[in-house]
C-alpha cells in the first residue's frame, strides 16, 4: 500500500516540473515581447487570419465567431475607457480634467494595451481550437448574428464616443507633442569656426 502513494508522487512530480518550466519559458518570451508592440500585433493579425480562414473553409462555427466578436468588443470598450470613470466613481486624483482650468492628467486606460493584446490573442487561439469540436458548430442563420453584432458595435461605439466628447479625452496618443520648430540661429553658441 505504501508503494501506491510513492508511484503517484513520482508521476506527478515530473508533470509539475514540466508545467513549471513551461510556465517560466512562456513568461520569459511574453516579457521579451513587451517592448515590441508592432511585432506583437502583426502576430495577432496572423493568428486572426488563420482563424478566419479556418472558419471560412469549414463554413460553420458562427456562434463561436459571434462570441469572439462580442468578447473583442468588450475588450475594446475597456481599452478605450479611462481607468477612473468620472461619471461613476469619485476620484482620488487620477481622474480626467473636466474644465480648462483643471490640471493636466494623463489618460490611463482601464485595460492597458499589453493586456488588451494578450486577451485578444488568447481569444483567437481558443476560438481556433473550438472549431475542431463539432459540439460548438450550432446551426444558426448567420446573417442575423452579423446584423445584431453590427448594431451592438454601432450603439456601443456611439455611447463611447459621446462619453469621450462629454469628458474631453482622447484615448490615443501619437507620440511626444512638439510645440514648435527650433530656430536655426538660436542653437549656435555665438562662436564662429574657421
Amino acid at each position: 500500500m505504501e508503494g501506491d502513494g510513492g508511484d503517484a508522487a513520482t508521476v506527478v512530480a515530473p508533470l509539475a516540473k514540466w508545467r513549471n518550466d513551461f510556465s517560466r519559458a512562456f513568461q520569459y518570451y511574453l516579457d521579451r515581447s513587451t517592448p515590441h508592440p508592432t511585432e506583437r500585433w502583426l502576430g495577432t493579425l496572423a493568428v486572426a487570419a488563420i482563424y478566419v480562414l479556418r472558419a471560412y473553409f469549414v463554413q460553420g462555427y458562427y456562434i463561436v465567431s459571434y462570441g469572439l466578436g462580442i468578447y473583442i468588443l468588450n475588450l475594446l470598450i475597456g481599452f478605450l475607457s479611462p481607468k477612473v470613470d468620472p461619471e461613476v466613481e469619485v476620484s482620488d486624483g487620477a481622474s480626467l480634467p473636466t474644465k480648462g482650468s483643471d490640471e493636466f492628467k494623463p489618460f490611463i486606460r482601464r485595460l492597458p494595451e499589453f493586456k488588451f493584446w494578450y486577451a485578444i490573442t488568447k481569444a483567437f487561439c481558443v476560438a481556433f481550437l473550438m472549431t475542431f469540436f463539432s459540439v460548438f458548430d450550432v446551426p444558426v442563420f448567420w446573417p442575423i448574428l452579423l446584423c445584431y453584432w453590427i448594431v451592438l458595435f454601432v450603439l456601443t461605439m456611439k455611447r463611447q464616443i459621446m462619453h469621450m466628447i462629454k469628458y474631453k479625452y482622447v484615448p490615443f496618443s501619437v507620440g511626444k507633442q512638439r510645440y514648435g520648430r527650433k530656430k536655426p540661429g538660436a542653437s549656435s553658441s555665438g562662436l564662429m569656426r574657421d
